[in-house]
């Protein structure tokens, strides 16, 4: 069991070098979530795809190389249910195809609400973690070469639910937190939702949304409705929206690698098409980057 200070030394430990290969993995909050500081030092248990047991929610950070590196980044939040977190497949390697890009890519392990005797709620833990996680990546922007307007979030099913509790409100800090990470704004600056849960579906979508990147088979019983009617929402707000709705894929390809249909095989790419074309890519000197007041 590691005691608190180590979990200290990995949140100020600057990230270069051993974070291009496994990640840094940096704890929410370095006491413990609110409320449950007591249960921070139970283990997470995994098993080949699976993470359960998350009671110290955390950030996996992995920097691109120096000279490939854009200032984007994104926020993955793996789905799972909210019962289990497909860490690997939705995170790690969402992650390192970010990477491959330039852009540095942060998988969120999120508290799970649905899991087996679980003391959190769906629509209150995951939330409150997602905002912690986009406000501790702007804090450390300058530290990990980021451009803080160009911060994104990516989300498979459940975490695309989670993307969308964040996603639709102001996201303001309270500048007046004893805790600096607290005063940053938890908002992102795009999101892209694979396969997205119904929970992601706001009432309405506000005028300031941030631009949407949306994917998912028809045949996904589950998250093609969702997708669908997001898409709706987003045209009604004259927010700009790209939807990818394929014929078959099912529900979970996770990044389309173990998929026999190639354009579920392929779909990654239409995501960097899209981050390409809208400049989220462009180094931040750039006049053209994308900017959010």
């Amino acid at each position: 069991m590691w005691p608190a200070y180590f979990y200290l030394l990995f949140y100020l430990l600057p990230l270069a070098g051993r974070a291009q290969e496994k990640g840094i993995t940096i704890p929410l909050w370095v006491k413990g979530a609110p409320g449950f500081e007591n249960r921070r030092n139970e283990p997470e248990q995994a098993k080949d795809w699976w993470v359960k047991n998350i009671h110290n929610p955390s950030i996996t950070v992995f920097l691109p190389p120096k000279e490939k590196a854009t200032g984007a980044a994104v926020v993955i939040c793996p789905g799972g249910g909210h019962r289990e977190l497909v860490f690997n497949a939705e995170g790690v390697e969402a992650a390192t195809y970010l990477n491959s890009m330039g852009v540095a890519a942060i998988v969120l392990k999120y508290r799970l609400g649905r899991e087996e005797n679980s003391p959190y709620s769906v629509d209150k833990h995951p939330r409150e973690d997602a905002y912690r996680a986009m406000r501790l990546v702007r804090s450390r922007a300058k530290e990990w070469n980021l451009d803080p307007n160009r911060i994104g979030m990516l989300g498979f099913s459940a975490g695309g639910e989670v993307v969308g509790m964040v996603a639709f409100t102001s996201g303001q800090g309270n500048p007046q937190a004893p805790d600096p990470i607290d005063r940053q704004n938890g908002k992102p600056n795009f999101i892209m939702l694979i396969y997205p849960g119904p929970l992601s579906v706001p009432q309405t979508v506000p005028a300031d949304a941030p631009p949407a990147f949306l994917l998912a088979a028809n045949d996904d019983v589950c998250c093609s409705g969702p997708t669908v009617t997001l898409l709706e929402k987003y045209r009604a707000a004259k927010v700009p929206v790209e939807t990818h709705i394929y014929t078959q894929g099912g529900h979970g390809f996770n990044m389309g690698n173990r998929s026999a249909l190639h354009s579920v095989n392929t779909w990654p790419q239409r995501m960097a098409d899209w981050l390409t074309d809208n400049k989220f890519l462009v180094p931040a000197a750039n006049p053209s980057t994308p900017k959010r007041e």
